[in-house]
C-alpha cells in the first residue's frame, strides 16, 4: 500500500518518475508506518528516561540486540500503570510513527505495565550483593581524603569537557599539580584502561620523575546505562577497592549510579564537585588562618590583661615590703638574743655530765687490766723461748749439713784440685778418651773457670805405653748424706 499522492505517481512525458521532495518522502513513510503498525505490543528494558518540562516523557526501549525510541505524550503520562524508570523491563502498547525532522522512527506509548527488572540491572544487582557481602562497600575500609593534596591524579578522557571542568575548578581553588591519565570512558576497552590507570598511579613510589598523587579522581560525563556500563565492571570495582590512594568516583551526573560509586572512598555527584572535594579553597584557608591569628592575639591580650589585674589585686592585698623586712628583722633580733644564753646553758649541762662521768673514772681501772695482760704475755714468752731456741739450733744443724752436701757434689770442686772437665760441642761430658774421634772438637774447662777449645789428634791406644806413669789412685769419696739429688755427672 502506498500513500504517495496520485498526482505524483503518474509518469512524466519523458518516461521517468517525478522526483519527491524530502518532506513528501518523510511524511509518506510516516503514514506508511502508522498504517502498517497502528497498534503494537512491545516488551523491552527502559533506558534514557527524560521527563521534559512540557510534561512529555522521552525514553528508549531496548533488548540485547536493538533499541527503539519512545514517547509518552503529556495526556497519557498520568494514565500509565507503571512509572517509567531506567532499567525497568516493561510491556507497552502504542503505534509506530516516524519523526520526519530527524528521519527516525519511534513508538508512541499509550499504556505501560511492568514486566520485571531488566536483565542488565538484575545482573548488576547480583554482583552488587556479592561485593557487599565481601565487605568492599564497608565504611570502615574507606580512606579519608587528604586535607591539602600536593598532587591530584585524574583518570578521564583528555578530549571531553569533563577534564576542562575539573582543571578549571582546581585551578580556582587550590594551587597544586594535576596529572591526567588519558583513557576511553565508554565501550568495551574502557574498564581495562581505567583499571590500568589506577594500578599505574598506585604503583608510583614518588622517587621518579612523576610524583605519586595524594588523591585520584575517576571522572566521566553523564549518559545512559549502556554508556556508563563500563564502570559497573567487577574487575574495575575490585581494582578501586584495592587502591591505596584515596579515590573519588565522579561518573555521570547526580542521578547516575555505577558500581565504583560504592567501592570508592568518596562519590561526587558531578566531575566539578569531585574537584571541589579533592581540594580546599586557598582563599578560605588564608582567611581562616588570619582569623585564627587574630583570635590568638586577642586571647593572648586578654590573658595578659587578666594576669595583670590579678597581680594588681594581689599587690593591694599584700603588705609593703619594708614592713615584711622589718618584721623579719625583729624576729631575727629576738632569736639571736636568746642564742647566746642557750649556748651557755647547753655548755653548762654538758659540763655537769662530764664531771659526773669523770668522777667515776680512775687510773686503776686501766692499770689493772694492763697488769693482767702483761703477766699473761710474760708467761707465754717464758714458755716459747726454749722451744724457739731448740728450733733454731736444729735448723742451724740442718743448714750446715746441707752446705757440706752441696760442697761435696759441686761439679766444679774437683777442678780446684787440678782436674779439668772435657765436653763435646753439644755440651755432653766426655767420660772416656776412647769415645773421642780424631779431629773432634772439644771444650776443656779448668779450675779458674776458664774454658779452652781443643781438637783431638791421633787414635786412642789400646794399652798404655811402658814409660807411662800410672795415675794415682783416686781418693775415696766421702759418703754423702741421703739426698733426693742424684749424681750430677
Amino acid at each position: 500500500m502506498s500513500d504517495v499522492p496520485p498526482e505524483t505517481s503518474a509518469p512524466q512525458e519523458d518516461g521517468n518518475a517525478k522526483p519527491y521532495s524530502v518532506s513528501e518522502l518523510a511524511f509518506a513513510l510516516k503514514r506508511t508506518l502508522e498504517d502498517a503498525y497502528g497498534f503494537v505490543r512491545l516488551r523491552g528494558e527502559i533506558s534514557k528516561v527524560t521527563h521534559h518540562s512540557n510534561g512529555h516523557v522521552y525514553l528508549t526501549l531496548k533488548d540485547e540486540r536493538a533499541a527503539i525510541d519512545g514517547v509518552v505524550w503529556k495526556g497519557q503520562v498520568r494514565g500509565l500503570g507503571t512509572r517509567p524508570e531506567q532499567g525497568l523491563e516493561v510491556i507497552v502498547t502504542g503505534k509506530i510513527t516516524a519523526y520526519p525532522a530527524g528521519s527516525r522512527y519511534q513508538i508512541v506509548i499509550e499504556t505501560m505495565e511492568a514486566a520485571g527488572v531488566g536483565a542488565l540491572l538484575a545482573q548488576l544487582e547480583r554482583l552488587k550483593a556479592r561485593l557487599a557481602g565481601e565487605g568492599l562497600f564497608a565504611a570502615e575500609r574507606k580512606q579519608p581524603l587528604p586535607a591539602m593534596p600536593a598532587v591530584v591524579g585524574v583518570i578521564t578522557s583528555p578530549t571531553g569537557a569533563v577534564i576542562r571542568d575539573i582543571l578549571h575548578r582546581i585551578r580556582d581553588r587550590w594551587p597544586c599539580r594535576v596529572i591526567v591519565w588519558p583513557v576511553v570512558v565508554q565501550g568495551e576497552a574502557a574498564a581495562a584502561q581505567v583499571c590500568a590507570a589506577i594500578r599505574g598511579f598506585d604503583a608510583l613510589d614518588g622517587t621518579g620523575a612523576i610524583p605519586r598523587p595524594d588523591v585520584l579522581i575517576v571522572a566521566r560525563g553523564g549518559g545512559s546505562v549502556e554508556d556508563l556500563w563500563a564502570f559497573n565492571d567487577e574487575a574495575l570495582a575490585r581494582t578501586v577497592a584495592a587502591c591505596t590512594i584515596p579515590l573519588i568516583s565522579a561518573v555521570g551526573h547526580e542521578t547516575d549510579t555505577t558500581l565504583i560509586d560504592f567501592v570508592s572512598d568518596r562519590r561526587a555527584p558531578t566531575p566539578t564537585a569531585a574537584g571541589e572535594m579533592a581540594t580546599p579553597v586557598l582563599a578560605e584557608l588564608k582567611a581562616l588562618v588570619g582569623d585564627l591569628s587574630a583570635r590568638m592575639h586577642r586571647c593572648g591580650g586578654r590573658a595578659v590583661e587578666d594576669r595583670r589585674g590579678r597581680v594588681a589585686a594581689a599587690e593591694r592585698a599584700l603588705k609593703r615590703v619594708p614592713d615584711l623586712v622589718r618584721l623579719a628583722e625583729q624576729r631575727f633580733d629576738i632569736v639571736s638574743g636568746r642564742l647566746a644564753a642557750g649556748l651557755a646553758r647547753n655548755a653548762a649541762v654538758h659540763e655537769r655530765d662530764l664531771v659526773r662521768a669523770s668522777a667515776r673514772l680512775s687510773p686503776l681501772l686501766l692499770q689493772r687490766p694492763q697488769a693482767v695482760q702483761r703477766q699473761r704475755l710474760e708467761g707465754v714468752a717464758a714458755r716459747l723461748e726454749p722451744g724457739v731456741r731448740r728450733g733454731l739450733e736444729r735448723a742451724t744443724e740442718r743448714l750446715g749439713a746441707l752446705a757440706k752436701l752441696y760442697a761435696s757434689v759441686d761439679p766444679d770442686r774437683p777442678l780446684q784440685r787440678g782436674f779439668a772437665r772435657v765436653t763435646r760441642a753439644d755440651g755432653s761430658i766426655v767420660h772416656a778418651g776412647a769415645a773421642l774421634a780424631s779431629g773432634e772438637a772439644v771444650a776443656i774447662k779448668f779450675g779458674d773457670q776458664v774454658t779452652r777449645q781443643a781438637v783431638i789428634e791421633g787414635a786412642a791406644a789400646e794399652t798404655p805405653a811402658p814409660h807411662a806413669v800410672a795415675p794415682k789412685p783416686a781418693k775415696p769419696r766421702p759418703k754423702a748424706a741421703p739426698s733426693a739429688q742424684g749424681d750430677l755427672f
